[in-house]
């Protein structure tokens, strides 16, 4: 991985511990048979797993105990090594969406707020969800959060909020929420509330190609939600904004876990092209499966540098959509096609639950769907490229 000068000594040795931690305490759990109805690990698991991420000193790792974080290239080899196991980042505190959620809440929630919501989901004691994406029978908002159609309006010293989410990754059993509405003017609005709340109903929790994480995907309703006026994250109207503030950076860790995965998907291929005879000699011998693997390598090097690339961007203080964008497409598509080969050099133990290559394949692909599909990112860039051709020509 890049050790380049720019990266503390401090962020190595954490990227250092985290990853014996994850292969030596955390991968046996990959068979823990703790699992819910959906596949997804129960919250049992999870805080067991996390108790033993707090007595390793892993836990939360990319956030200091004064609370200052590393920055995006120090966390992204954090990050890294703590995908090397779907179950890493649930043990380390790493994983979507709550990495998002305390990075959106450190930048833009008041002392007040962080020291009722983000304390507990830092210390690892709780699960959140952020209500955004809404139900396509709707029409609502989808990857187009202009779209959205949940409302909140003003009532005395409260806000009341009524809609529908879909989609909202561990909603079942989360403690805090951040709900995205929009209020009477047409602007967005962000909340913070304590969950289970009676005013969001979970209608269904549907099976997914993914089963990573606890609490799945659930469609909701929220019907008269009653949030004090307290609770309301930052400015009314500038939700979109701190959505993008968000996005970019929960979209790049998105890129890093999954790049930890795709790189033991590959030392698990590899192990078995090795060892696996055909033929006459090794697999790996084999000019088809040898091409397979070495394509691997220069995949993962370029989803490493382009995760590298972005994170130096949002260092320098910028919002990085344009690069975030770029970095989630080449990085998605590059992790599937690695993913892919993992299972084709493997043949039927690639297909079966045999190693867990069978499960990075399946989140890699839905990878490719989540925070914004690979042709809404292109479509960006497009309309990118439009406005730069039309700027450089006096349009």
């Amino acid at each position: 991985m890049n050790t380049a000068s720019q990266i503390s000594e401090e962020a190595l040795a954490v990227a250092a511990r985290v990853e014996t931690f994850v292969r030596t305490v955390i991968v046996p759990y990959e068979s823990d048979p703790r699992r819910d109805h959906h596949g997804g690990p129960t919250d049992e698991l999870v805080y067991e797993m996390r108790a033993r991420a707090r007595e390793a000193g892993v836990l939360t790792p990319h956030i200091r105990p004064d609370g200052s974080h590393l920055n995006q290239r120090e966390t992204a080899i954090v990050l890294i090594r703590s995908g090397l196991s779907p179950l890493g980042p649930l043990a380390c505190n790493t994983m979507a969406p709550d990495e998002g959620n305390m990075y959106l809440l450190g930048h833009k929630a008041t002392a007040e707020q962080q020291a009722r919501f983000l304390k507990p989901l830092v210390e690892g004691r709780a699960r959140s969800a952020f209500f955004m994406t809404e139900p396509a029978a709707d029409n609502g908002a989808g990857s187009d959060p202009a779209m959205m159609l949940t409302t909140c309006r003003r009532d005395g010293n409260h806000w009341v909020i009524d809609g529908r989410k879909c989609f909202i990754t561990g909603a079942d059993g989360a403690s805090v929420g951040i709900v995205m509405a929009r209020d009477e003017t047409g602007g967005a609005c962000m909340f913070l509330v304590d969950l289970p709340d009676p005013a969001i109903h979970i209608d269904h929790v549907p099976n997914t190609i993914d089963t990573s994480m606890p609490g799945g995907h659930a469609t909701v309703t929220i019907e008269n939600l009653r949030v004090p006026a307290d609770q309301m994250l930052g400015e009314a109207g500038e939700g979109f904004q701190y959505a993008q503030v968000r996005l970019s950076p929960a979209r790049l860790s998105h890129c890093m876990r999954w790049l930890g995965c795709c790189i033991r998907a590959h030392e698990i291929a590899s192990d078995y092209a090795c060892r696996r005879m055909a033929f006459g000699k090794p697999l790996v011998e084999h000019e088809g499966v040898g091409f397979m693997l070495a394509e691997n390598v220069i995949d993962l090097k370029q989803a490493e540098l382009m995760i590298d690339w972005c994170a130096g961007v949002l260092d320098t203080g910028s919002l990085g959509t344009v690069e975030s964008s770029m970095t989630k497409v080449a990085v998605s598509e590059a992790l599937m096609r690695i993913a892919d080969r993992c299972v084709q050099v493997m043949g039927g133990s690639g297909v079966s639950d045999a190693t867990v290559v069978e499960q990075i394949f399946r989140e890699v692909r839905a990878f490719r769907i989540y925070d914004g599909p690979t042709e809404v990112h292109k479509w960006s860039l497009a309309k990118k490229i439009r406005r730069d051709w039309r700027h450089a020509n006096g349009g």
